[in-house]
């Protein structure tokens, strides 16, 4: 393992390659402490450097995967953080509001389901309220079930796909904008399914495309307001999603398609959503930051 996110290293071998991932499955939503093999989500590497000194962020699926990831780098980057997180997933919470405390910054944990509309705008007044303000938005809880093909979609999986997806981002920007100041930052998180969408995903890789065109929308609206709007896509990823949503054969494999040849890790995301809430990134607004491992994206 690196030293820290800085430390030279092969990217091929830098982390678990596939051979080694167990052909687990777990309960939906999926606990971290659950998987055989947990991810590394930067606790022993990351090392920050004052780039978010001051700013109060938003972070919607922050107990596990990618969103504990950004939890910790926006901490040790110097932010307050209020993580956002299904009731059931509040054992993988509480180790985020750690590491979060643990950085010497503010952690409020706000248990709840985005698909109520109510509690994605008490969720913004929260952070305002708590934090004194909102500087970042970060739009990351998703919802994906693998299916058989779309005669096995039902519209119940279809409609929370959908509101989990890509109603909460809306209700969730409707809210915070609002309350954000020249500056601030929103990063909604997409995915390669965006624009190579597998067959048993359609309906997940097609909310990716939606969030994919809003940011684009939204981007143009708010930059006259000092207000950027970006997107990160990861490719295959591994994060307690994996195994609670997908066959136990394809888990085993995950990631080995991409020519880097293994899944990526949430410490290897983190970075890109520093970039895109820090001021380095002024003149970045309705971008895309592939994260994929080598997949090409359009």
């Amino acid at each position: 393992m690196s030293q820290d996110q800085y430390a030279p290293e092969d990217p091929t071998s830098q982390h678990v390659q596939p051979d080694a991932q167990p052909e687990q499955q777990i309960g939906h939503p999926g606990l971290e402490s659950e998987m055989d093999l947990e991810p590394d989500y930067g606790e022993q590497t990351y090392r920050g450097s004052g780039r978010l000194e001051g700013k109060r962020a938003l972070i919607t699926g922050g107990d596990s995967g990618i969103g504990r990831a950004v939890a910790l780098a926006y901490a040790r980057e110097g932010a307050d953080v209020v993580i956002s997180y299904l009731p059931d997933e509040e054992e993988d919470a509480q180790v985020t509001a750690r590491v979060v405390r643990d950085a010497g910054r503010t952690a409020v944990t706000a248990p709840g389901d985005l698909r109520d509309e109510d509690f994605c705008r008490q969720l913004v007044e929260r952070t305002v309220s708590e934090l004194g303000g909102i500087d970042v938005l970060v739009s990351n809880a998703a919802y994906q079930m693998s299916v058989g093909g779309i005669e096995d979609l039902s519209t119940e999986q279809l409609l929370r796909t959908y509101t989990t997806n890509v109603f909460a981002t809306f209700w969730l920007c409707q809210a915070a904008v609002g309350h954000m100041q020249p500056g601030s930052s929103i990063v909604i998180t997409t995915s390669i399914q965006a624009y190579q969408p597998s067959p048993s995903l359609l309906d997940y890789a097609s909310t990716k495309g939606a969030l994919v065109t809003f940011t684009k929308g939204l981007s143009q609206e708010l930059a006259p307001r000092g207000i950027r709007v970006n997107t990160v896509a990861p490719g295959p990823i591994w994060t307690p999603l994996i195994p609670a949503t997908m066959p136990a054969e394809e888990v085993g494999s995950f990631g080995a398609e991409t020519p880097i040849g293994r899944a990526g890790q949430p410490a290897e995301l983190a970075p890109a959503y520093v970039f895109l809430a820090a001021q380095e990134s002024s003149y970045v607004t309705g971008e895309r930051i592939g994260v994929t491992g080598g997949m090409p994206m359009p």
